[in-house]
């Protein structure tokens, strides 16, 4: 089946022509406890391991293609995508909206350069129990406060039969995908499992400069996980999990689409670099459209960019029966994470036009230079951090089964490995800005710099994460048919980040070279007359520690009302929170405050047997969001050696409201038919920029929407519909079917404003899309244990937007990220021991 499993539904069973009843044996753990999914007064959506392989889900990006209300924002690549689900948007370095959970364990945290982090590595769905996506405010009840939701990656536990698989994936696009998986129970009482991904893809986006790689959005990664469960006594059980991810790409590459070609001439006034950046950003284009290149074509010049992301993460799970009515359950996990990264941020190919404005200022035509090129610098990783978690539960129920509840407290302490360290170069002629290899090209402001100055920005950060809280969560049955939760827990959040960033500036002087002709803070709030070229580059000189703290409690109510053992009714009100934070890459403008959401939500879980079994689902929310952490650009001051900014500012005021309907049925026992369907309204309230000081280096912020706007990465209808297929074979020939699914979302907004001479500025959007997928499986062919699959994504190859880059407002440039085209493939897989 390729087709999508909404909202608490029996859609995510992994088999085609399965009765509606079997969704009682679906098992979750959204309440931190194993209960059936029909019982969970959650609107969920659950996936199978093998809805999993069938979608060919790797990354954590993936899944938003197949789940209604969550969406993706790519707009530094997959692998460093962040979600937003329900309208709930996590922009730049903000803590996410919605938690990436692994056997119960928050994903490792991170804060580098540009989001990454905070997810799981790539590879981490295979070999999987199933997936959850949790729609709405856990913070109650996980370890991280979210307003959007968590998803659930439950891996498979080892078990007590000798059993395994290797499959062998060849694809279009040159991929080459291994899996393998192999359980092995050593002893009754001592369990092993052992599993495997090694991935490639070649990029789809394709490189036209002749400088650096030939492609773009490629796929190269390795993942294993070593599971072992010993159970030390019958009531006391040891569970452990060592996973290791390691992904090795070339990153991301935007399209150019338009720029500012009536950008002022600084010598009318205009902003020097808006002027240089959107003239040369028009070249560019024009070289696209005189090639005939399409959307999936770029022109970047960056020459040897990568993306590094390694994460791995050790589990222990102690569980104890401690009697009939208690369960003590103890959590601790160690993780790292470490990013090393080198790219063009706005994957530009950039020469200075020959222009009036060129020639005022002695400029050379011609001369190739970069707007925003990030490199590693040597010795130093990107991001680099490690997390530490624990939490101990009791899970228990009374005596009489009417009462139960989960209580208990939760430790995160998050540290660096080192520096934060990366440099980037700006406006320069960039070979390698991580060893300083830039000449300048345009004239910034110093008096010998008719020879150019390259900017060379050195970000040097340390962030220290404390997150700690207590909760307790109980369910009174007043009746057989009537319950009723509630839920409470109380968040300390810390996160204390200390700063010696700085900016070198090089020039080239003939007899010299290109020699450094300054060093200076970047915060030059603080420490404005810091020359660090003469204390001998001790960047302490610029050292800035800034800590946010909050302490907020959660809560939640629900009443539930079940007739019958298939009929379920709830209504639900709970309290989100996500804390603030900091980045100190925006002088004056480095912290932000918690947001807070008031989350209400009606729902019933309906299941029909007979003839025709099937399930209906819907469930209706409103929340009232306000504190809002918005994304606003920063418009940098003449001679302030920025190169703009993206600010996180509390300034905003917004309702979200929706309805989310699922339903399914199974025909002739053959046949299986769902549909999911999301509407989602979203609207800005109130949207209030802070007031800039005198003395800051930005002229003005601009931020994401005004009043009246929906949220970015918010479409207001997503339908999704899935037929599947299993052909009345001879059961000696094997199990043959036929699945396709059909996704369409609509118009949506991204970051950005756009505008044009003779057009007012307005929202940058992304077209509706539509996507079908389709699957063909032959299993355990002729009795041989043998699988044969074969699979098609996006079938009519539509090239579709799913991000934009953003900064037209400060550079002039509108670029778009695009998905996938058509991916097909066949694979081969040997099951061996069950």
């Amino acid at each position: 089946m390729l087709g999508v499993a909404l909202p608490g539904v029996s859609a995510a069973m992994p088999a085609l022509a399965q009765e509606a009843s079997d969704a009682d044996a679906i098992i979750v753990t959204a309440r931190r406890v194993e209960e059936r999914l029909q019982d969970v007064p959650i609107s969920m959506t659950v996936y199978s391991n093998e809805q999993i392989e069938k979608r060919n889900i790797a990354v954590a990006s993936d899944l938003a293609t197949y789940t209604p209300s969550l969406s993706v924002n790519t707009r530094y690549g997959p692998e460093k995508a962040n979600f937003s689900l329900r309208g709930f948007n996590q922009d730049q370095s903000t803590a996410p909206t919605v938690g990436v959970y692994f056997a119960d364990v928050v994903g490792v945290r991170a804060q580098g350069g540009t989001s990454s982090g905070n997810s799981v590595g790539a590879g981490s769905f295979t070999d999987l129990q199933n997936v959850q996506v949790l729609k709405g405010p856990q913070g109650t009840l996980f370890g991280r406060n979210t307003t959007g939701g968590a998803i659930l990656l439950v891996p498979a536990k080892p078990t007590d039969l000798l059993e395994g698989y290797v499959e062998g994936t060849v694809g279009n696009y040159n991929q080459r995908r291994v899996q393998a998986a192999v359980n092995l129970p050593l002893a009754d009482t001592f369990k092993v499992r052992l599993s495997f991904d090694r991935n490639t893809r070649d990029g789809y986006m394709k490189n036209r400069s002749g400088i650096g790689p030939k492609d773009y959005n490629d796929t190269d990664y390795v993942y294993a996980r070593l599971s072992i469960v010993a159970d030390l006594t019958p009531d006391l059980e040891n569970y452990t999990i060592f996973h290791y991810s390691r992904s090795d790409t070339n990153g991301y590459a935007n399209h150019y689409e338009s720029c500012d070609r009536d950008a002022v001439s600084p010598l009318a006034g205009g902003s020097f670099t808006h002027y240089f950046t959107a003239t040369s950003a028009c070249d560019q284009i024009d070289r696209q459209a005189a090639r005939g290149d399409g959307r999936l074509d770029v022109e970047v010049s960056h020459p040897d960019p990568r993306i590094l992301l390694e994460t791995w993460q050790a589990i222990n799970t102690t569980t104890w029966q401690a009697s009939d009515t208690l369960t003590v359950k103890n959590i601790m996990s160690y993780g790292e994470f470490r990013e090393d990264s080198a790219f063009g941020l706005y994957s530009d190919n950039f020469f200075i036009s020959d222009t009036p404005t060129a020639a005022a200022f002695g400029i050379t035509p011609g001369t190739p230079w970069n707007y925003i090129a990030l490199d590693i610098q040597p010795d130093y990783h990107a991001a680099a951090e490690s997390t530490v978690t624990e939490e101990l539960q009791l899970q228990g129920r009374s005596s009489d089964g009417k009462f139960n509840y989960v209580i208990g407290g939760y430790l995160e302490f998050s540290r660096p490995i080192g520096w934060n360290q990366q440099r980037t170069g700006i406006y320069g002629n960039c070979a390698d800005p991580g060893t300083l290899q830039c000449t300048g090209v345009l004239p910034l402001g110093l008096p010998l710099s008719t020879n150019g100055l390259a900017l060379v920005s050195e970000s040097r950060t340390r962030f220290d994460f404390d997150n700690h809280g207590i909760f307790a969560q109980g369910t009174y049955n007043l009746t057989d048919q009537f319950a009723i939760t509630a839920g409470a827990r109380y968040t300390f959040d810390k996160i204390d980040g200390y700063s010696e960033s700085n900016r070198w500036g090089l020039m080239t002087i003939p007899g010299l070279g290109t020699i450094p002709v300054n060093r200076v803070c970047n915060d030059v709030l603080n420490h404005p007359t810091v020359d660090l070229l003469a204390n001998g580059g001790d960047t302490s000189a610029c050292g800035t520690r800034i800590k946010n703290k909050s302490n907020k409690p959660t809560w939640l109510i629900d009443l539930d009302f079940k007739p019958t053992p298939d009929m379920l009714f709830y209504a639900k009100y709970a309290r989100g929170y996500r804390q603030g934070g900091v980045n100190f890459t925006n002088p004056g403008l480095e912290t932000w405050k918690p947001e807070k959401v008031d989350a209400f939500e009606l729902g019933s879980k309906l299941t029909f047997r007979g003839a025709v079994p099937g399930y209906f689902n819907i469930a209706a929310f409103y929340n009232d969001f306000s504190n809002q952490q918005i994304f606003g650009a920063l418009v940098a001051k003449q001679g302030s050696g920025l190169a703009g900014g993206a600010a996180i500012i509390n300034a905003g005021k917004s309702e979200i409201k929706g309805i989310e309907i699922d339903a399914g049925a199974t025909l002739f026992d053959m046949l299986r038919l769902s549909a999911g369907y999301t509407y989602l309204d979203t609207k800005i309230k109130e949207l209030v920029a802070p007031t800039l000081s005198a003395d800051s280096p930005f002229e003005t912020i601009i931020p994401r929407g005004a009043p009246g706007d929906s949220l970015s990465y918010s479409p207001k209808n997503r339908l999704t519909v899935s037929a599947d297929v299993n052909l009345p074979v001879d059961e000696s020939l094997g199990q043959i079917s036929f699945g396709a699914t059909y996704t369409y979302t609509s118009r949506q907004a991204v970051d950005g404003y756009y505008y044009t001479a003779t057009t007012p500025s307005e929202r940058v959007t992304i077209p509706a899309t539509n996507l079908l997928n389709l699957n063909a499986s032959w299993k355990n062919i002729a009795g041989s244990g043998i699988d044969l699959i074969g699979f098609a994504t996006n079938i009519t190859n539509e090239i579709y937007k799913t991000a934009s880059g953003g900064g037209y407002e400060s550079s002039g440039i509108l670029d778009f990220a695009y998905g996938p085209p058509r991916m097909y493939g066949l694979r081969v897989r040997v099951n061996f021991g069950k």
